[in-house]
């Protein structure tokens, strides 16, 4: 049985204006993976991931490449809290 992770991910780069948000909540609903992702005013997306371990590591894999038309540069992972169900795109904050 996989243990449950939640992570938070912080990610950079031409992440913006390309469909980004849109895909990571296609991907995380064909992984099963719950959470939310967002656009930050800084430019970057950040997005809570909670689910098994080995699927969200598969999203955050998928993280690191985003859609054909992002250029990810830079994905952290934190750490992340909380209990979720599905997986939504919230607004920018």
């Amino acid at each position: 049985m996989n243990d449950e992770l939640v992570h938070r991910l912080e990610i950079r780069g031409r992440v913006q204006g390309v469909y980004y948000r849109a895909s990571m909540v296609d991907e995380a609903l064909r992984l099963g993976v719950c959470g939310w992702v967002r656009n930050r005013r800084d430019g970057s997306v950040e997005a809570m991931v909670a689910g098994p371990a080995d699927r969200v590591g598969q999203l955050v894999a998928w993280a690191r490449r985003g859609p054909p038309a992002a250029r990810v540069t830079e994905v952290k992972v934190h750490p992340g809290e909380g209990r979720f169900d599905g997986f939504e795109a919230r607004p920018t904050e």
